[in-house]
């Protein structure tokens, strides 16, 4: 992937640009070794773009600029019902001949105006996800999750979960070990499996959230051992099922799925900076055998724990 674009219209969101900025317009960092991208902000007039948080854009590329971008990212706006027949030409044109398609926030709706989510699962920020579900009801809209990635459509929730998704897509190009050193640059979480929910009823930082994080970090350094939720609870003094409303409240997923997403990262760094067999990985992170590895694997990348090695492996020769 060399080229990546967004596009930008009046009424621009800030921090949905941020996003998308954050992770594909970075300069080379030699401590890192990141990729580089051509990255382009589009719109469809360019000049003056109005902005929503009391300072407007000056943008040089047109839409013309989308034709050879391999990433196009769509970036929210205040009005987002109010569509531009351009843009909406650009994001079929876009599709049509195979290259992603990202839209952040409110920014689905472009696509979901445009056709392209009719049959497709999909999702926005949790506010509007009832809107979207009445107004274009061939879309599958899932209201409970980060972000949806079907062919080459992907759409996301809001805010901060542009990050989320635009790291996914990091990592499924470029492996765990870029995707991880991108978050860590960013200061953010190296991976949120786009199945965890969008509203977290009592955010993390609160008070009441802290009760968890000993716990967490407990499990991210007992991965290998059985983990039941009743062990988790014990650990943590709770009756299971205190533990198990308290785990979902304060991450937003359940104990086996946050385990199971634990478990994948850590096989993932495993299969890039290490020559051990599968099966030996799979001991490590508390998957058993490689036959469960290898199960989750394919559900949750779509590939098996090999292919990923031949992909993104760092070492000379691995096993």
């Amino acid at each position: 992937m060399k080229t990546v674009a967004v596009v930008v219209q009046d009424g621009a969101e800030p921090f949905g640009l941020g996003s998308i900025c954050e992770v594909w317009a970075e300069p080379y960092h030699p401590e890192d070794d990141n990729p580089v991208f051509d990255f382009r902000v589009c719109t469809p007039r360019p000049g003056r773009v109005r902005g929503r948080a009391g300072f407007d854009l000056h943008v040089e590329h047109g839409l013309d600029a989308l034709e050879d971008a391999d990433l196009v990212c769509f970036s929210p706006k205040y009005e987002f019902l109010d569509f531009d027949p351009l843009v909406l030409d650009a994001a079929r044109a876009t599709y049509e001949r195979g290259a992603l398609v990202y839209a952040h926030c409110s920014a689905a709706f472009i696509l979901a105006e445009a056709g392209l989510l009719d049959g497709r699962e999909c999702t926005t920020h949790w506010r509007y996800t009832d809107r979207m579900a009445r107004r274009y009801p061939k879309a599958i809209v899932r209201p409970d999750v980060l972000y949806v990635q079907e062919d080459n459509i992907m759409t996301g929730a809001g805010s901060a979960a542009g990050i989320d998704a635009s790291l996914h897509l990091m990592r499924q190009m470029y492996g765990a070990k870029v995707a991880t050193t991108t978050a860590r640059r960013i200061v953010v979480p190296p991976h949120r499996d786009g199945g965890q929910a969008q509203f977290i009823r009592t955010p993390m930082g609160q008070t009441e959230a802290d009760t968890l994080a000993p716990l967490l970090a407990w499990a991210s350094d007992h991965l290998d051992e059985p983990l039941s939720v009743e062990k988790l609870a014990a650990q943590a003094h709770m009756s299971p099922r205190t533990f198990a409303r308290r785990f979902r409240d304060e991450t937003g997923t359940t104990p086996l799925q946050w385990l199971t997403s634990q478990r994948l990262a850590n096989a993932e760094e495993l299969l890039e900076n290490s020559s051990l067999a599968v099966e030996q990985i799979a001991t490590r992170v508390g998957f058993g055998n490689a036959a469960t590895l290898r199960h989750h694997f394919a559900t949750a990348r779509g590939t098996t724990p090999q292919q990923y090695r031949k992909m993104f492996t760092c070492v000379d020769e691995a096993v």
